[in-house]
């Protein structure tokens, strides 16, 4: 109790020091304000309430959902349909260290599910009470899907931070069955430029193995963990998407007190965070510009960013599909403290060109978490207020 009390404290302090006010010359980049009200009227069903933070959603195959809940729970839904049936699947999460902003997180289901029967989680591990990494763990799930088993620790060692801060951890798998995992910094001024620390990165790995792919940019490195990377130099990433038809990657990132990013994956690229100030100061200096292009003039510009405010984006995923008309193929983002649905346009060249705030989604269910294409086509969406939280399908309306 005494560790969960002085976690708290500490987790106060960081976001009061986030909240500083810094110069208005570290805004980069100019956003794209919210414009005309969508094309495309949207319904919204509440499948399921009871939910505790719910932080992410994986699809099986036989129309059932997974929901991860950040204290370190896992609960199987009957289906996507409105008052779904909703169990809790009986795993052994006793090592989840669920303080701040870490926990039990993202999920990722293996393109092999139907045969393996398995799924990788990111949260938070600790070992004799007190915080030891962020990793990624693979289960499996029972027939019945009332039980899941640790197989293996698949990727371990990402830096934690004792209050939780800047834990990352949200993974996505591609169509060449690759997982992508966008990571936290864990508020240490050194990890985004450290290409040996798995923090503040894109990783690209082997769901079977947790190696890094024989084809990301630092392959021929003599460090494990540098062969896993694809990007560096971020903050805090909450969302990862894959684009239909480009397989563009993007993730949305928390900026400090400006700028939020939505970044365009570029292999090998550097995006520019270096709260170390090139490793000249000890603490984490928030002041520094999210994209630092005058210490990294190569660094890559955000796709967009909110510019000289913040709405704590988190997860992302593409609309897709003949059913959303105007509005097939925008990035859909949600927001924490923005409390709302974002749509961008994505332009030709990769970076938003607009922007609209759907009414039905703007501050009429609190904050949100995770955001998921279904199978079906309908964007899936978490609420993460603390008290009977809700996972929302989200439709075009007819």
């Amino acid at each position: 109790m005494a560790r969960r009390m002085i976690a708290t404290l500490l987790t106060a302090s960081v976001l009061v020091t986030a909240c500083t006010p810094s110069p208005a010359t570290r805004t980069q980049q100019t956003s794209v304000p919210p414009s005309k009200p969508a094309p495309v009227g949207l319904d919204v069903v509440t499948v399921t309430g009871g939910l505790e933070h719910g932080w992410d959603i994986g699809f099986l195959p036989d129309d059932q959902l997974l929901v991860t809940e950040r204290r370190g729970r896992l609960r199987l839904l009957s289906s996507a349909d409105e008052g779904a049936e909703m169990t809790t699947v009986r795993a052994d999460f006793s090592d989840v260290y669920d303080v701040g902003e870490g926990g039990l997180m993202g999920i990722a289901i293996h393109p092999d599910f139907a045969e393996t029967r398995e799924f990788t989680t990111c949260q938070t591990h600790e070992e004799d009470g007190e915080p030891k990494d962020v990793r990624l763990v693979t289960w499996r799930l029972s027939e019945d899907g009332t039980r899941a088993r640790k197989v293996k620790p698949l990727v371990t060692g990402l830096p934690i931070n004792p209050s939780g801060r800047h834990s990352g951890c949200r993974p996505v798998v591609t169509k060449d069955g690759a997982l992508l995992v966008g990571t936290g910094d864990s508020a240490d001024p050194v990890v985004p430029q450290d290409k040996t620390s798995l923090g503040g990165k894109v990783l690209r790995v082997d769901p079977e193995t947790g190696k890094g792919l024989d084809n990301n940019p630092f392959a021929d490195s003599d460090n494990a963990n540098t062969r896993r990377i694809i990007t560096y130099g971020h903050r805090n990433i909450q969302g990862i998407a894959v684009q239909p038809g480009t397989d563009r990657i993007y993730v949305s990132e928390h900026g400090p007190d400006v700028d939020d990013e939505v970044n365009l994956i570029e292999f090998g690229r550097n995006y520019g965070w270096d709260p170390s100030q090139g490793g000249t100061v000890d603490s984490y200096d928030e002041s520094v510009p999210m994209t630092d292009r005058e210490r990294f003039p190569n660094a890559m510009r955000p796709a967009w960013t909110t510019g000289d405010m913040t709405e704590a984006l988190c997860g992302a995923t593409f609309l897709s599909g003949e059913q959303w008309g105007a509005l097939d193929g925008t990035l859909a983002v949600v927001a924490l403290k923005g409390a709302k649905l974002i749509l961008l346009t994505i332009g030709k060249e990769g970076n938003a060109i607009g922007r609209t705030d759907p009414p039905e989604l703007d501050d009429e269910y609190g904050r949100l978490r995770a955001a998921r294409t279904g199978p079906d086509g309908a964007l899936y969406i978490t609420t993460t207020n603390g008290d009977d939280d809700k996972l929302l399908r989200v439709t075009p309306r007819t």
